[in-house]
């Protein structure tokens, strides 16, 4: 006898695992917030709390995923509170990646870890709209991008839904309920954090109704038309999307004293920590650290300070890498005589620990600033060519190193020259930057995404099998065919070509892209909008 599916039952499965999602979140934000300052008892308590209540969810509504990742968190938080409530670099890097794979548990609560998931802190996204309709077809639009939209019909909804939870952003139309920038202002008073407002009006407006969006919190004012990429290329940048990476400081100081303390000082803030007490080492630590920041000592017996800062500043990949002296050195014209070879900033010993983590904090940001403009692609953000290329080489070095797999693929948006041709070449920017945000909503923050040139796209996809990399990359294939971008006479949809290599042994990463490469060819001429693996047959 077939047993029938009972809806009853799913609802309630589906609403449970909700509640352990939302429990799941919660742990992630007192996580952030904790990297944002110093780590402290309040903060530590906060954390093991909702943690503990994640873990009584889990394993009441049977969320194994989720029950598994908080026993490890508790474990971690164990070891801090064993340890004094001293944070270490192992602690912060076993801490930093459960809160990775926690974030990552969003999408299929029956499966294993999926390749795809939901971004862990993203909250809904409010749509206020005059024309329900349009606000159904773009709360399903930017569902397709990973973003969880929520579509309120009237006022009494709109309150009730700020009421329970408040969003990530609004989108409100101007005339929503007959009353849109007042209704606007209300839900802001009185709130300390304001939730960014993206107006919108079918009909261009005067400057008085703009003028009073903006005193309504308005940070967006859009007209005409609304399509999800860019309402969530917006939405990204006015919520401040917050990556959970540490920052990774590398300490070459011999005393090794010295370099213990400083160590504790940053991991107390929650920043990863190398420490090296020869120099001469340094250079291999550098490439395998990848660190953001690096602090020297001025004077070590085998090679002082800023000797080894010249080496350091002789290799490009570490040109921009911010270089502190810390030293008791006191002389001025020592101190900017050493900046001189190499360095960025001097402090001197004895130091007070906010001193050194705000000094540490604010070069370390700065520096990812510049070094995101250097490598990344102006117009989606990804990594350029040159730099997907040396972290492919990067992947392929890990992999051998750790005997895991690794995937590459290439991926190439179909009939590109059409849309240029027939929309124009702003819609095929829009395209372009759609299919980039939809990658990096899809896929794993572990992975590397970058922009070939023109319409090609290449994704690492490290610790990634064949079967994986095939099953991850056909599900983002047909999503994004689902995306419909306004435009006349009829809305335009687009799709992509994909191929897949697989790191072989006596393969390097120029190899392993030509596969790739091929693969891509094979996919275009076998039909287009489709993913081939590569195979040497």
């Amino acid at each position: 006898m077939t047993e029938h599916p009972d809806p009853s039952r799913d609802r309630l499965k589906h609403h449970f695992a909700q509640r352990v999602i939302h429990q799941a979140r919660q742990v992630l934000e007192v996580w952030q917030r904790l990297q944002r300052s110093e780590w402290n008892d309040a903060g530590m308590a906060e954390l093991t709390e909702a943690n503990l209540r994640l873990l009584r969810y889990a394993e009441r509504f049977e969320q194994i995923e989720h029950a598994q990742l908080a026993q490890s968190i508790g474990l971690s938080l164990d070891e801090v509170v064993e340890n004094r409530g001293r944070l270490n670099s192992t602690l912060i890097a076993r801490l930093n990646q459960a809160m990775q794979r926690l974030s990552r548990t969003g999408l299929r609560h029956s499966d294993a870890f999926e390749q795809t998931f939901l971004p862990p802190l993203r909250k809904p996204v409010y749509l206020a709209l005059q024309d329900a309709q349009r606000a159904e077809r773009l709360a399903q639009q930017l569902d397709f991008f990973g973003l969880a939209a929520q579509a309120l019909g009237d006022e009494l909804a709109f309150r009730a839904a700020i009421s329970e939870r408040h969003p990530a952003a609004i989108v409100m139309d101007v005339d929503f309920a007959g009353a849109g920038l007042e209704l606007a202002n209300s839900v802001q008073e009185g709130l300390e954090q304001k939730i960014p407002l993206l107006f919108f009006s079918h009909c261009d407006t005067d400057t008085p109704t703009r003028l009073a969006a903006v005193r309504a919190g308005g940070q967006e004012f859009f007209t005409g038309s609304l399509d999800a990429s860019s309402l969530l290329e917006r939405i990204e940048v006015l919520t401040h999307v917050s990556q959970y990476d540490p920052y990774k400081v590398l300490i070459v100081d011999d005393s090794k004293a010295q370099a213990t303390h400083t160590e504790r000082v940053l991991n107390s803030a929650g920043i990863l920590t190398h420490t090296l007490t020869e120099p001469i080492q340094a250079m291999d630590a550098l490439a395998e650290f990848q660190p953001d920041l690096i602090i020297l000592d001025m004077y070590m017996p085998e090679c002082n300070g800023t000797e080894l800062a010249k080496v350091i500043r002789h290799n490009d990949r570490y040109v921009s890498v911010p270089i502190i002296y810390l030293s008791a050195e006191d002389d001025l014209d020592k101190q900017l005589d050493a900046m001189s070879e190499g360095g960025d900033d001097f402090l001197t010993k004895p130091i007070k620990p906010r001193h050194l983590i705000a000094t540490v904090r604010n070069r370390a940001a700065r520096a990812r600033n510049l070094k995101a403009r250097m490598v990344r692609d102006s117009l989606t953000g990804l990594y350029n060519h040159t730099h997907t290329l040396q972290l492919l080489d990067d992947a392929c070095f890990r992999a051998r190193r750790e005997e895991q797999p690794l995937a590459f693929a290439m991926l190439d948006i179909d009939h590109f020259k059409k849309v240029n041709d027939t929309y124009g070449h702003p819609m095929g920017d829009r395209v372009i930057k759609s299919l980039a945000l939809f990658l990096k909503q899809r896929l794993r923050k572990t992975d590397y995404i970058g922009r070939y040139g023109g319409e090609e796209f290449a994704v690492v996809l490290p610790d990634t099998d064949e079967q994986s990399a095939l099953k991850v990359l056909e599900e983002i294939r047909q999503r994004f065919a689902e995306i419909h971008y306004p435009a006349q006479p009829q809305d335009l949809s687009c799709t992509f070509s994909c191929g897949i290599a697989m790191l072989q042994p006596g393969l390097d990463g120029n190899a392993l892209s030509k596969r790739a490469d091929e693969a891509l060819y094979k996919a275009k001429h076998g039909g287009r909008n489709r993913v081939e693996l590569y195979s040497s047959e």
